[in-house]
Order: structure tokens, then C-alpha cells, then sequence
């Protein structure tokens, strides 16, 4: 598996297929596994022409694991991808983030327009801005001895997913606490790049993606009917709206 260093930071990454580029950035607690090669999301972009790109963030996956939630702001976690980029001599591509991917890939959208040619963010609506999701009861549920020890609902979920991706959870819990910054309306309301607002129709964690579509301009919302967070990011509606979307801004 490739690897490169932003800095000092191992930084794990798969590059696949040729084409237009398009860079994929999981969510919290998966890998590039788990999020895009196991639910078929990078077979189904090279097959469409597309080269991928999928990093592990750090603090997941075979990246490196870091335990002081200072490098783990949103903006540093960005800056590993503008530094994948750079490394791959990618000056600009179509980014799709899913959750806290989607806070990273936002950000991008933000802060650095001239690298994106599109924005999709999956698995995150209002939360963006509103916050919800996973909080310090996570953190505190992937610290907890055993899953045994934890009542709390969403923390009992988070914890066996992690336990399921054989996660260090302790990085993961720096990671949760130091990734938390949420983006301002003003900030939002920035974003020019064409953006796309994938949620399930069920999620209870993204946030309403239809109010976060008020707040960005011309972006466009695709439910992903049926689906809660941890079940749209294999949807086969998912992945054609995104295709459309794409083959749209090509």
C-alpha cells in the first residue's frame, strides 16, 4: 500500500484507474476500506473512467496514529489532503467526503476552491454547521473497557464499528475530540464550488441536507431514500446520483 509524509505523519493511500481524478475521504472511525473499496465505490469510478484516490486520515487505517487531539483539527486533517495532492501532482479534482470526510472535503471547498472541481458531501447536512453526531459520548464509549460498559446508544454503535475495523480507539477518541470544529453559516454560504448534498433519508446524525442546501449556493441535494448513516454509503442511489453528477461537471 502507498504511503507519503505530510510532515512527520505516515499517510496511507490508494491510487486506482485512470481519468479525471477524484479523491475520496472517509468518515470517522472507517478506513478507505471499509468506506469506498468494500462497498464497491472505487470499482464503480474506475469503471466510469475515473482515477482514484482514497487516503487513510490519520489516526485510521495503516496511517499514523496520533493521541493529542491538537492534530486532529479539521483544517490540519484537510491539510493531509491537499498534501496527497501535491504528492500525486494532482492540481486540481472532483472531492467526495462521507460524514466527517464530508467536514474535510467542505473545508476544501472553503478554503481552498481552486483544488475542487466539485464538492460531494455525503453523510453530512445541517450538521456541518448545527453540529449533532457523534460527541464526547463517543469519545468516552471507545475508551470504555469493553463494549459491555457502554449504555449510551450511539456510543455502543460507534464502539462495535470500531471494534469491527480492529480501530485504535484511542487515537480515535484524540481524533473525535480534536475534529469537532464546526463551519460557520458565513463560512457555508462561501462554498462556489458545485456541490452535491448525499444523505439517507434516515440519517439521524448528517443534519437535514435540504437546509444545508439553503445555506450553499446552487448546491443540490440527492436523498438516499430508506438508508441511516451507516447503511447509504453502499446505496446503489448513491452512487448513480453521484455518477450523474459527476458526468454533469465533467
Amino acid at each position: 500500500m502507498p504511503s507519503f509524509h505530510n510532515g512527520s505523519v505516515e499517510i496511507a493511500y490508494l491510487d486506482e484507474g485512470e481519468g479525471d481524478p477524484i479523491i475520496l475521504v472517509h468518515g470517522f472511525a472507517s478506513t478507505k476500506n471499509v468506506n469506498w473499496v468494500y462497498p464497491t465505490w472505487v470499482s464503480t469510478l474506475t469503471k466510469a473512467g475515473r482515477r482514484v484516490i482514497a487516503l487513510d486520515n490519520r489516526g485510521h487505517g495503516d496511517s499514523a496514529k496520533l493521541y493529542d487531539s491538537e492534530e486532529y483539527h479539521i483544517g490540519t486533517m484537510a491539510g493531509d489532503v491537499r498534501a496527497l495532492m501535491d504528492h500525486l501532482n494532482i492540481a486540481r479534482a472532483d472531492m467526495m467526503g462521507y460524514s466527517m470526510g464530508g467536514r474535510i472535503t467542505a473545508y476544501l471547498g472553503q478554503r481552498n476552491p481552486e483544488r475542487l472541481r466539485t464538492a460531494i458531501l455525503g453523510g453530512i447536512g445541517m450538521g456541518l454547521i448545527e453540529g449533532g453526531g457523534p460527541g464526547e459520548n463517543v469519545a468516552s464509549a471507545l475508551e470504555a473497557a469493553s463494549l459491555d460498559d457502554v449504555t449510551d446508544p450511539v456510543g455502543r454503535t460507534f464502539r462495535a464499528f470500531a471494534d469491527q475495523t480492529r480501530s485504535d480507539r484511542r487515537a480515535l477518541a484524540a481524533c473525535l475530540r480534536g475534529s469537532r470544529r464546526l463551519m460557520t453559516r458565513e463560512e457555508a454560504a462561501a462554498i462556489a464550488v458545485p456541490t452535491l448534498i448525499a444523505v439517507g433519508t434516515t440519517d439521524d446524525i448528517a443534519g437535514s441536507a435540504q437546509r444545508l442546501a439553503e445555506v450553499i449556493p446552487g448546491s443540490q441535494v440527492l436523498d438516499i431514500p430508506n438508508r441511516d448513516h451507516m447503511r447509504a454509503v453502499g446505496d446503489r442511489v448513491y452512487k448513480d446520483g453521484v455518477l450523474e453528477f459527476l458526468a454533469k461537471h465533467a
